[in-house]
């Protein structure tokens, strides 16, 4: 049974505890550089997140210190809130009544898979319910990994369910796309930082900033991601903000809170790391059958073609179904909006089912 309980065995060491703190920095550094050069080399999905934190694993389980990079690895969390509120477009809220009836399958689509993954992971997988219901949440895998630690959970079993979860479905996608849908996915992506105007960024980074000090002001739950998502979709809607972020500062997002997911994994066991990822695989089926029957649904029901409805459901990370989309030529405001009409709503719901769960644990029991 794993709890929800934070075991001495899997904090990292701290600097009080270290002769020397830059050291334990350093080979943190080092595990998640090679992570990433690991994975690029091999031709891994996003490298730069999963690079970081399977280096740290395996330095983990060498029985490295590991020591995360504290406000820094926070700070990179804004850059993802960003992202997420630059996404919403004038250009995409004003595609949303030609889309109504396909997005009004996403609630329920997160109903569904929520009815079926928490009971799974409770029940059968044995994880607390905090863990499990963030598990089962199909939002980011980032901020899934942050709301749930802040919520209580188990931050290693998170980040493990969800590692999977995208690396599965981000590996297998373009296979499918390719020998199913018969795409190229030959179009060019990504918008290198010198290519955006220096007040661009400015604005971006003004939007990161006081939406995650403003946040935490006012002690919103998830701040670094929420309140930055929350003004730089005022900004994008009020014709301010133009661009997401540039690639650059993705990728060093990704490789900070790779790394900072990492450190988690000090003091974790491989009968731990089997039986967690073992999980994480099955969910997947699980999500796959479900988001299967959600896209015959929409291609049957004419609301969509079908490429466009595959990646539309596909429970992968939006910033990738995205990639994905334009490399493949499908329809990019579709896809976003229906990945981020499932996001927003699952961060959302973030704090209210933190509120949940502590009311239910501060709650004496009769």
């Amino acid at each position: 049974m794993y709890t929800r309980g934070h075991n001495p065995s899997t904090r990292t060491f701290p600097e009080s505890r270290l002769s020397r703190p830059s050291l334990a920095r350093l080979i943190t550094l080092a595990a998640a550089v090679a992570g990433v050069a690991a994975f690029a080399a091999a031709g891994l999905p996003l490298p730069f997140l999963f690079g970081p934190m399977t280096g740290c694993l395996i330095a983990a389980l060498a029985g490295a210190r590991l020591q995360g990079f504290g406000q820094v690895s926070v700070a990179a969390r804004t850059i993802l809130g960003v992202a997420v509120g630059a996404s919403i477009t004038p250009a995409v809220v004003g595609q949303l009544p030609q889309m109504a009836a396909s997005v009004a399958l996403v609630p329920v689509y997160i109903a569904i898979i929520g009815l079926i993954g928490v009971p799974f992971f409770r029940r059968v997988c044995g994880f607390e319910a905090v863990t499990a219901y963030y598990c089962a949440m199909p939002g980011g895998s980032q901020d899934m990994i942050i709301f749930g630690t802040e919520a209580g959970g188990n931050p290693r079993i998170l980040s493990l369910i969800h590692a999977t979860r995208v690396l599965i479905i981000v590996t297998v996608a373009p296979i499918l796309l390719v020998q199913v849908y018969g795409q190229t996915l030959g179009n060019p992506i990504g918008a290198p930082a010198l290519d955006l105007p220096p007040g661009e960024l400015a604005v971006m980074a003004a939007a990161a900033l006081i939406g995650w000090k403003g946040g935490e002001r006012l002690g919103l739950f998830g701040a670094s991601i929420l309140g930055p998502m929350i003004v730089a979709t005022a900004l994008s809607l009020g014709g301010l903000l133009h661009a997401r972020p540039p690639a650059e500062a993705i990728l060093a997002a990704q490789f900070f809170i790779g790394t900072g997911i990492g450190v988690h994994y000090v003091g974790i066991t491989f009968a731990e790391l089997r039986r967690v990822i073992a999980a994480g695989a099955a969910f997947v089926l699980i999500l796959a059958a479900i988001a299967a029957v959600f896209a015959w649904v929409a291609t049957g029901l004419g609301l969509a073609p079908a490429v466009e409805a595959f990646l539309a459901f596909a429970p992968g990370g939006q910033a990738e179904m995205t990639v994905l989309a334009i490399v493949a030529g499908a329809d990019l405001g579709f896809v976003v909006a229906h990945h981020l009409t499932r996001i927003v709503l699952v961060i959302a719901g973030a704090p209210v089912m933190a509120r949940l769960f502590r009311t239910k644990a501060s709650t004496p029991r009769g």
